[in-house]
């Protein structure tokens, strides 16, 4: 009786052998077939803002922890200068290589958090009670920007971005001049002196770090939207980790113009 299986329904010509239903493959097929991987691995993960919160609670920890420790044992500017050389160096090329290893991010916030923590105590040490004004000060500039960021207040365009890049290089460039200049003239261009020049210049500082801030928020939105991979969640905790040390160093220094020393 003739198999009805349609896999054997042809008979081959050569000894009446069954053959496969379907056309013969081309050379070029089986050539492909054979060179194809047996294995792909399944794709990378795409990040998430849970991601970027947990990254950025790594970042932050190691900062503030080191920065502790420096100020509990009493460390100098001979440990926390080099130290914020280093953290600058690895700052620089997490920046400029978009790099998401975990180790420079979490080494520039060691280096940073031992600077810090030593800045900070001599600060406390001259204006007692400093340092908790404005770490205050500092999570309510976040708190802030975040609400605005997250009720569609205001949502950075690419050319507010090109603004806030702008006026960083340019800020960067007047203390540099302001720091030369310092070394012919005493307070050199008043940028960082107790007068009301020093003081609009650090409140439009302030205003920068929160402008970067409201970059930083809109960047991680587009990331998690594109379904960037997992690993950029570190790029993006060291970036509000930068944003947040600018914030907070600017608002140390004008709490300070207006607070007795002791």
């Amino acid at each position: 009786m003739e198999s009805r299986n349609p896999i054997f329904s042809q008979r081959g010509a050569a000894g009446g052998q069954p053959a496969w239903g379907g056309p013969t493959p081309s050379v070029q097929q089986l050539n492909e077939m054979y060179t194809a991987p047996s294995y792909a691995p399944p794709a990378e993960r795409a990040m998430t803002i849970d991601d970027v919160v947990v990254r950025g609670f790594m970042t932050l920890g190691t900062l503030v922890l080191s920065a502790a420790v420096a100020w509990y044992l009493g460390l100098g500017w001979s440990v926390a200068a080099p130290a914020m050389i280093v953290g600058l160096i690895l700052g620089l090329i997490v920046s400029f290589r978009q790099s998401t290893n975990p180790a420079l991010i979490l080494g520039y916030a060691l280096c940073y958090g031992v600077a810090i923590g030593v800045l900070s105590r001599t600060y406390d040490y001259v204006f007692h009670g400093i340092v908790l004004q404005a770490v205050l000060g500092t999570m309510l500039a976040f708190g802030g920007t975040l609400a605005v960021y997250t009720l569609k207040i205001f949502r950075p365009t690419p050319k507010f971005t090109k603004f806030v890049i702008g006026a960083a290089m340019a800020a960067v460039g007047l203390m540099l001049v302001n720091w030369i200049a310092g070394f012919f003239v005493t307070g050199g261009l008043g940028l960082r002196a107790d007068n009301p020049i020093g003081w609009i210049f650090s409140i439009a500082m302030i205003l920068l770090g929160c402008f970067f801030l409201l970059l930083d928020f809109d960047e991680i939105e587009s990331g998690v939207r594109a379904g960037a991979p997992a690993r950029y969640s570190w790029l993006m905790a060291f970036g509000l980790t930068l944003s947040l040390v600018w914030l907070y160093l600017e608002i140390l220094r004008f709490i300070s113009y207006f607070t007795d020393n002791d």
